[in-house]
């Protein structure tokens, strides 16, 4: 195995004392770090335009991505590996006073070593193989991995066959918009230097899945993840007449109480389950306070999938909010009876029926009714909508839906569903494809050369169960599942686009081998340095040698001429 320990530990530390929480002045500081730093290795120096820093596109934060590649000189080929892990982290808020020593580890480690922290904890940090520190985990450590690997087959190309592509990334915690710029220059360079990408590594932190769980797992694909939405309309009234209205919140609390932890929403596939959705925020859109009831509340949910479309989920959630609607009528109905039993008042039946729409039904039918005076009104709206600051992606959304409702001939109360925010998408290895083969058989052989070499069992599961730029490398879904959420994302091509056909151009196979740690996003975060650093990048670059010499093994006059 490579001796590896020394450089990543240095490398990680140096990519933790600089503070790139994401959204601020830190992701422009840490990309110039890394390109100065591959700018001075002799190889780059020789060959300048094999390293790049280049800043996002349609982004309203002005950050870059730092990209490079090696050619191997071993035998030429045009087979290629991408290596690839985010450079920003989290805040630090949850380090109160004591936040800049979040970026200093030795530091906050020997404060850490006076305070109380679980027992568990403290006997990690007392046995000086774990290191803490804001990114030390999440992901400045896989990041390290992969830039020792670059630099060492940039001093040794002619160890290289084919071709190494290192990508570090900004924007991951955030909105992807790091990996989804560097597609567009990993298609200049498959055009430019007719790279074959066969694979891509993603090196984002993995834990354990549960209490008493030893296994250091490595992931093949990754779980999608949506953020389905629901503006709900009432039947606004004055207080001191409840049953003369239907208050939105009240279908939303059924709602909720529907879709939150629900397994039947769980998704299953290959053995392995998502967890269910659970609501991220539930709120009325009442500007101020008023003794009616609101007009509309919203509801979001995190949504993970593992082999169901983008369609199939508002399809199934289409069937789950009607049945939330219809219980919420039957509850409000059987209140007001007994209301009316207790107040010897009249009983008058309700007047509204369960009704669910998604935003592009809505849409449609608003579009036949009205033609081309509602669609100028709309495309005028989202425009100016543009120019409040205050309104992130999913509340701009939400914007949109109402007032979109506001040309709804029938106001009587209903849901509308859509989509909010961004579409990671899931990523299946099943080994449908010869590339995909050739990677799974690779990680099976590299993790049977490293398992002897390291005392806890190293595990392959089918799907890395957090949000990964690993996502946006390779597309399963077909056409219908992306136009599903083109046509259900109200803020679609003004204040969210996504160009889903650069994942599919470049439809990489990917795996996910990164650090080993605990409580990621948590103020003892805190990464294994023996796996971290010795194991995972000697893993990385068994997968690599194993995949780029898959071919030349079996075809030796193959040649990148």
């Amino acid at each position: 195995m490579m001796d590896t320990r020394e450089e990543v530990l240095a490398l990680t530390k140096q990519l933790v004392g600089i503070q790139s929480i994401v959204k601020t002045e830190g992701e422009k500081a840490i990309a110039q770090a890394l390109y100065t730093l591959l700018a001075s290795v002799p190889y780059f120096t020789a060959n300048p335009t094999h390293v790049t820093m280049e800043q996002t596109t349609n982004d309203e934060w002005e950050r870059y991505n730092v990209l490079a590649f090696v050619k191997g000189r071993k035998r030429k080929s045009n087979r290629t590996v991408i290596l690839m892990g985010h450079m920003d982290t989290v805040g630090v808020e949850d380090f109160n006073q004591l936040h800049d020593y979040a970026f200093m580890p030795d530091k906050w480690m020997d404060l850490l070593k006076k305070e109380e922290i679980p027992a568990s904890v403290s006997e990690q940090l007392q046995s000086g193989d774990w290191l803490f520190g804001r990114g030390a985990l999440d992901m400045k450590s896989g990041l390290a991995s992969n830039l020792h690997l670059l630099k060492y087959y940039a001093t040794h190309p002619e160890e290289l066959e084919g071709n190494l592509v290192f990508i570090a990334e900004c924007d991951e915690e955030d909105g992807s918009h790091g990996i989804l710029s560097a597609l567009k220059t990993l298609k200049r360079w498959k055009k430019e230097h007719h790279f074959d990408y066969v694979a891509a590594v993603n090196s984002d932190f993995v834990s354990p899945r549960s209490e008493g769980d030893d296994n250091r797992y490595i992931y093949k694909g990754a779980a999608g993840k949506l953020l389905p939405s629901f503006l709900i309309t009432g039947a606004e009234t004055h207080v001191g007449d409840v049953y003369d209205g239907l208050d939105p919140n009240f279908i939303a609390a059924e709602l909720t109480k529907q879709i939150s932890y629900n397994p039947d929403l769980s998704n299953e596939a290959l053995g392995e389950v998502t967890v269910p959705p659970v609501s991220l925020k539930q709120t009325d859109l009442k500007p101020t306070y008023t003794v009616q009831t609101a007009l509309s509340a919203y509801v979001y949910f995190n949504f993970f999938i593992h082999s169901w479309s983008p369609k199939e989920v508002l399809k199934k959630l289409k069937e789950q909010a009607y049945f939330a609607f219809t219980n919420a009528l039957d509850t409000f109905t059987e209140r007001y009876r007994a209301f009316c039993e207790n107040s010897n008042q009249p009983y008058k039946k309700i007047p509204w029926q369960p009704r669910v729409y998604l935003y592009e039904e809505m849409e449609r039918m608003l579009t036949d009714t009205h033609g081309e005076a509602f669609i100028r009104h709309m495309d005028d709206f989202r425009q100016e909508l543009l120019n409040d600051d205050t309104l992130d992606t999913r509340m701009f959304a939400a914007r949109v839906v109402e007032e979109a409702w506001k040309w709804m001939e029938d106001k009587n109360p209903a849901i509308i569903i859509f989509y909010s925010s961004l579409y990671s998408p899931r990523v299946e290895l099943t080994g449908k494809t010869e590339n995909e083969r050739n990677l799974i058989e690779a990680l099976a052989r590299a993790v049977e050369y490293v398992q002897p070499e390291y005392e806890h069992p190293i595990a392959v599961r089918n799907f890395f169960p957090y949000i990964s730029d690993a996502s946006f490398v390779a597309l399963s879904d077909d056409d219908a599942g992306i136009e599903a959420i083109q046509n259900n994302n109200p803020g679609w091509s003004t204040k969210h686009y996504v160009e889903y056909q650069d994942i599919r151009d470049i439809n990489v196979p990917v795996i996910n081998i990164g650090p080993y740690g605990m409580d990621a996003h948590k103020r003892l975060e805190r990464v294994e340095m023996t796996y971290s650093f010795e194991v995972v990048p000697n893993l990385t670059n068994r997968v690599i040698q194993e995949v780029l010499e898959k071919d030349l093994n079996e075809n030796p006059s193959a040649e990148n001429m």
